[in-house]
Protein backbone atom coordinates (compact mmCIF):
# COMPACT_ATOMS: atom_id res chain seq x y z
CA UNK A 1 0.00 0.00 0.00
CA UNK A 2 1.38 3.69 -0.92
CA UNK A 3 0.92 5.75 1.87
CA UNK A 4 0.83 9.58 2.12
CA UNK A 5 1.46 11.14 5.71
CA UNK A 6 0.69 14.96 5.65
CA UNK A 7 2.56 16.24 8.30
CA UNK A 8 6.32 15.96 9.11
CA UNK A 9 7.21 17.94 13.08
CA UNK A 10 4.27 17.49 14.93
CA UNK A 11 3.84 14.47 17.54
CA UNK A 12 1.50 12.43 15.48
CA UNK A 13 3.73 12.04 12.46
CA UNK A 14 6.95 11.93 14.63
CA UNK A 15 5.18 8.50 15.63
CA UNK A 16 3.91 7.36 12.58
CA UNK A 17 7.02 7.52 11.31
CA UNK A 18 8.66 5.45 14.06
CA UNK A 19 5.21 2.99 13.46
CA UNK A 20 5.82 2.32 10.23
CA UNK A 21 9.65 2.54 9.49
CA UNK A 22 9.84 -1.16 9.11
CA UNK A 23 6.47 -1.66 7.46
CA UNK A 24 6.35 -3.33 3.51
CA UNK A 25 4.17 -0.32 2.67
CA UNK A 26 5.55 2.73 0.82
CA UNK A 27 5.69 5.81 3.03
CA UNK A 28 5.71 9.22 1.89
CA UNK A 29 5.94 12.12 4.46
CA UNK A 30 4.77 15.41 3.33
CA UNK A 31 5.67 18.79 5.73
CA UNK A 32 4.51 22.10 5.50
CA UNK A 33 7.75 23.24 3.10
CA UNK A 34 6.86 20.35 0.84
CA UNK A 35 3.25 21.60 0.19
CA UNK A 36 0.70 23.85 1.20
CA UNK A 37 -2.33 22.28 2.16
CA UNK A 38 -4.44 25.64 1.92
CA UNK A 39 -4.12 25.71 -2.00
CA UNK A 40 -6.04 22.96 -4.17
CA UNK A 41 -3.90 23.54 -6.99
CA UNK A 42 -0.62 22.66 -4.64
CA UNK A 43 -2.49 19.75 -2.88
CA UNK A 44 -3.06 18.14 -6.80
CA UNK A 45 0.79 19.47 -7.93
CA UNK A 46 2.49 17.72 -5.04
CA UNK A 47 0.30 14.62 -4.08
CA UNK A 48 -0.57 13.61 -7.69
CA UNK A 49 2.58 12.27 -8.83
CA UNK A 50 2.53 9.95 -5.57
CA UNK A 51 -0.20 7.58 -6.61
CA UNK A 52 -1.35 7.53 -3.02
CA UNK A 53 -3.59 4.64 -1.54
CA UNK A 54 -4.30 6.17 1.64
CA UNK A 55 -3.63 9.68 3.16
CA UNK A 56 -3.53 10.74 6.80
CA UNK A 57 -3.47 14.10 7.78
CA UNK A 58 -1.12 14.67 10.87
CA UNK A 59 -1.36 18.08 10.29
CA UNK A 60 -2.86 20.19 12.72
CA UNK A 61 -3.23 23.81 13.92
CA UNK A 62 -3.14 23.40 18.11
CA UNK A 63 -2.78 26.68 19.85
CA UNK A 64 -5.82 26.62 21.32
CA UNK A 65 -5.57 30.49 23.20
CA UNK A 66 -3.61 32.16 20.26
CA UNK A 67 -6.27 30.93 17.92
CA UNK A 68 -8.80 32.85 19.36
CA UNK A 69 -7.14 35.91 17.76
CA UNK A 70 -5.53 33.91 15.14
CA UNK A 71 -8.66 32.31 13.64
CA UNK A 72 -7.94 32.88 10.01
CA UNK A 73 -4.26 30.38 9.90
CA UNK A 74 -6.19 28.12 12.58
CA UNK A 75 -9.65 27.48 10.16
CA UNK A 76 -6.96 27.45 7.13
CA UNK A 77 -5.25 24.51 8.64
CA UNK A 78 -7.96 23.00 10.73
CA UNK A 79 -10.98 23.03 8.28
CA UNK A 80 -9.82 24.53 4.53
CA UNK A 81 -7.23 22.25 4.63
CA UNK A 82 -9.40 19.37 5.53
CA UNK A 83 -11.95 20.38 2.94
CA UNK A 84 -9.51 20.33 0.14
CA UNK A 85 -7.68 17.30 1.14
CA UNK A 86 -10.82 15.63 1.18
CA UNK A 87 -11.80 16.96 -2.16
CA UNK A 88 -8.73 15.76 -3.62
CA UNK A 89 -9.24 12.24 -2.07
CA UNK A 90 -12.37 11.70 -3.49
CA UNK A 91 -11.22 12.99 -7.30
CA UNK A 92 -8.36 10.50 -7.26
CA UNK A 93 -10.10 6.96 -5.16
CA UNK A 94 -7.92 8.01 -1.82
CA UNK A 95 -8.96 6.88 1.44
CA UNK A 96 -8.25 9.16 3.85
CA UNK A 97 -7.64 8.87 7.52
CA UNK A 98 -8.01 12.38 9.83
CA UNK A 99 -7.81 13.00 13.28
CA UNK A 100 -10.06 15.57 15.54
CA UNK A 101 -10.41 16.27 18.77
CA UNK A 102 -12.50 16.33 22.11
CA UNK A 103 -12.61 20.10 21.67
CA UNK A 104 -15.27 19.81 19.57
CA UNK A 105 -17.76 19.01 22.58
CA UNK A 106 -18.91 21.46 24.83
CA UNK A 107 -17.44 19.71 27.95
CA UNK A 108 -21.12 19.72 29.84
CA UNK A 109 -22.27 15.81 29.79
CA UNK A 110 -20.50 14.17 32.40
CA UNK A 111 -20.64 10.80 30.81
CA UNK A 112 -18.01 9.55 28.44
CA UNK A 113 -18.50 11.21 25.28
CA UNK A 114 -19.93 8.67 22.02
CA UNK A 115 -18.93 9.40 18.75
CA UNK A 116 -22.36 10.42 17.79
CA UNK A 117 -23.05 12.94 20.38
CA UNK A 118 -23.97 16.54 19.07
CA UNK A 119 -20.57 18.61 18.87
CA UNK A 120 -21.03 22.18 20.30
CA UNK A 121 -17.72 24.12 19.75
CA UNK A 122 -16.28 26.04 22.79
CA UNK A 123 -13.70 28.05 21.17
CA UNK A 124 -12.11 29.39 17.93
CA UNK A 125 -10.00 26.04 17.81
CA UNK A 126 -12.96 23.93 18.73
CA UNK A 127 -15.05 25.11 15.92
CA UNK A 128 -12.20 25.27 13.21
CA UNK A 129 -11.74 21.38 14.25
CA UNK A 130 -15.49 20.95 13.57
CA UNK A 131 -15.88 22.66 10.28
CA UNK A 132 -13.03 19.94 9.06
CA UNK A 133 -14.93 17.62 10.53
CA UNK A 134 -18.01 18.70 8.48
CA UNK A 135 -16.47 19.40 5.29
CA UNK A 136 -14.77 15.37 5.75
CA UNK A 137 -18.26 13.91 6.48
CA UNK A 138 -19.78 16.13 2.99
CA UNK A 139 -17.14 15.30 0.57
CA UNK A 140 -15.70 11.69 1.72
CA UNK A 141 -18.13 10.25 4.03
CA UNK A 142 -18.02 6.72 2.56
CA UNK A 143 -13.76 6.10 2.40
CA UNK A 144 -12.72 8.55 5.28
CA UNK A 145 -11.77 7.54 8.92
CA UNK A 146 -12.67 10.38 11.58
CA UNK A 147 -10.46 9.78 14.90
CA UNK A 148 -11.06 12.34 17.40
CA UNK A 149 -8.63 11.87 20.68
CA UNK A 150 -7.49 14.21 23.59
CA UNK A 151 -4.70 15.44 25.78
CA UNK A 152 -1.90 14.36 23.62
CA UNK A 153 1.84 14.41 23.93
CA UNK A 154 4.90 12.36 22.98
CA UNK A 155 9.07 12.22 23.34
CA UNK A 156 9.10 14.37 21.05
CA UNK A 157 7.35 18.66 20.25
CA UNK A 158 6.18 20.22 23.28
CA UNK A 159 3.48 19.49 25.49
CA UNK A 160 2.20 18.99 28.99
CA UNK A 161 4.34 16.17 29.80
CA UNK A 162 7.66 17.89 28.81
CA UNK A 163 6.25 21.49 30.40
CA UNK A 164 5.52 20.14 33.52
CA UNK A 165 9.05 18.31 33.86
CA UNK A 166 10.94 21.57 33.46
CA UNK A 167 9.01 23.47 35.78
CA UNK A 168 9.36 21.05 37.98
CA UNK A 169 13.13 21.33 37.85
CA UNK A 170 13.11 25.09 37.84
CA UNK A 171 10.10 25.74 40.51
CA UNK A 172 9.40 25.84 43.97
CA UNK A 173 6.06 24.51 43.69
CA UNK A 174 3.51 24.83 41.47
CA UNK A 175 -0.02 25.15 40.82
CA UNK A 176 -1.91 22.77 38.80
CA UNK A 177 -5.95 22.94 37.58
CA UNK A 178 -8.17 20.46 39.23
CA UNK A 179 -11.59 20.89 37.28
CA UNK A 180 -10.96 19.83 33.88
CA UNK A 181 -11.52 16.24 33.28
CA UNK A 182 -10.10 13.88 30.44
CA UNK A 183 -7.67 11.13 29.12
CA UNK A 184 -3.83 11.77 28.90
CA UNK A 185 -3.18 10.18 25.30
CA UNK A 186 0.58 8.87 23.93
CA UNK A 187 0.78 10.07 20.79
CA UNK A 188 2.05 6.38 20.24
CA UNK A 189 -1.20 4.70 20.71
CA UNK A 190 -3.25 7.20 18.34
CA UNK A 191 -0.33 6.59 16.07
CA UNK A 192 -0.95 3.01 15.75
CA UNK A 193 -4.90 3.32 15.72
CA UNK A 194 -4.73 5.68 12.44
CA UNK A 195 -1.93 3.03 11.06
CA UNK A 196 -4.84 0.34 11.77
CA UNK A 197 -7.45 2.45 10.42
CA UNK A 198 -5.37 3.30 7.40
CA UNK A 199 -4.33 -0.20 6.40
CA UNK A 200 -7.71 -1.68 7.01
CA UNK A 201 -9.49 1.16 5.39
CA UNK A 202 -11.80 1.28 8.21
CA UNK A 203 -14.08 3.88 7.42
CA UNK A 204 -16.54 6.08 10.19
CA UNK A 205 -16.05 7.98 12.90
CA UNK A 206 -13.73 6.82 16.33
CA UNK A 207 -12.21 7.83 19.74
CA UNK A 208 -8.91 7.16 20.29
CA UNK A 209 -7.43 7.83 23.91
CA UNK A 210 -5.79 5.87 26.35
CA UNK A 211 -7.62 4.15 29.32
CA UNK A 212 -8.76 5.85 32.26
CA UNK A 213 -9.45 9.46 33.59
CA UNK A 214 -7.89 12.08 35.09
CA UNK A 215 -7.86 16.21 35.79
CA UNK A 216 -4.83 17.74 34.58
CA UNK A 217 -4.11 17.81 38.48
CA UNK A 218 -3.81 13.86 38.78
CA UNK A 219 -2.26 13.95 35.60
CA UNK A 220 0.62 16.92 36.59
CA UNK A 221 0.87 14.47 40.11
CA UNK A 222 1.58 11.53 38.09
CA UNK A 223 4.44 12.83 36.17
CA UNK A 224 5.85 14.18 39.07
CA UNK A 225 5.74 10.83 41.07
CA UNK A 226 6.54 9.10 37.94
CA UNK A 227 9.67 11.56 36.57
CA UNK A 228 11.46 11.12 40.33
CA UNK A 229 11.24 7.32 39.93
CA UNK A 230 12.94 7.71 36.45
CA UNK A 231 15.39 9.96 37.65
CA UNK A 232 13.86 12.60 34.93
CA UNK A 233 13.73 14.88 38.59
CA UNK A 234 15.92 14.99 41.36
CA UNK A 235 13.35 16.14 43.97
CA UNK A 236 9.29 16.56 44.77
CA UNK A 237 7.75 19.81 44.57
CA UNK A 238 4.16 20.74 45.99
CA UNK A 239 1.60 20.70 43.97
CA UNK A 240 -1.21 22.49 44.76
CA UNK A 241 -5.11 22.08 42.79
CA UNK A 242 -6.68 25.27 41.32
CA UNK A 243 -10.21 25.92 39.95
CA UNK A 244 -10.23 27.12 36.35
CA UNK A 245 -11.68 30.19 37.60
CA UNK A 246 -7.76 31.18 39.31
CA UNK A 247 -6.38 30.48 36.00
CA UNK A 248 -8.06 32.16 33.07
CA UNK A 249 -6.98 31.54 29.72
CA UNK A 250 -8.28 33.18 26.11
CA UNK A 251 -10.34 29.87 25.13
CA UNK A 252 -12.67 27.97 26.97
CA UNK A 253 -11.95 24.83 27.52
CA UNK A 254 -14.04 21.90 27.77
CA UNK A 255 -14.55 21.11 31.83
CA UNK A 256 -15.52 17.11 30.86
CA UNK A 257 -14.14 15.29 27.70
CA UNK A 258 -13.49 11.96 28.23
CA UNK A 259 -14.29 9.74 25.01
CA UNK A 260 -16.23 6.70 24.99
CA UNK A 261 -13.97 4.03 23.21
CA UNK A 262 -16.07 1.17 22.95
CA UNK A 263 -16.35 1.34 19.02
CA UNK A 264 -12.33 1.97 18.56
CA UNK A 265 -11.94 -0.97 20.43
CA UNK A 266 -13.51 -3.23 18.20
CA UNK A 267 -12.55 -1.30 14.97
CA UNK A 268 -8.97 -1.51 15.91
CA UNK A 269 -8.83 -5.04 17.66
CA UNK A 270 -4.90 -4.94 16.34
CA UNK A 271 -4.28 -1.80 19.30
CA UNK A 272 -4.36 -2.56 22.93
CA UNK A 273 -5.51 0.27 24.65
CA UNK A 274 -3.84 0.91 27.47
CA UNK A 275 -4.13 2.99 31.00
CA UNK A 276 -2.65 6.50 30.72
CA UNK A 277 -0.28 6.15 33.54
CA UNK A 278 1.32 2.88 32.54
CA UNK A 279 1.43 4.96 28.93
CA UNK A 280 3.27 7.66 30.75
CA UNK A 281 5.68 5.81 32.81
CA UNK A 282 6.63 4.04 29.31
CA UNK A 283 6.88 7.71 27.63
CA UNK A 284 9.17 8.94 30.85
CA UNK A 285 11.04 5.42 30.23
CA UNK A 286 11.55 6.62 26.77
CA UNK A 287 12.77 10.49 27.16
CA UNK A 288 14.93 8.94 30.14
CA UNK A 289 17.05 6.70 27.31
Amino acid sequence: MNIVIIGKSGQLAYELSRELENSENKVSFLGRDDIDITNASNIEENLSPLSADVLINASAYTAVDKAEEDTEACNAINALAVQNLATFCKANGVFMVHVSTDYVFNGHKGSPYLTDDPIEPQGAYGKSKADGEKALFEILPEASCLIRTAWVYSSHGNNFVKTMLRLMADKPQLTVIDDQIGTPTWAKGLAEACVSAALNKTSGVYHWADEGVASWYDFALAIQELGVEKGLLEKMIPVLPIPSSQYPTPAKRPHYSVLDKQTAREAFASCKPTHWRKQLASMLEELKA
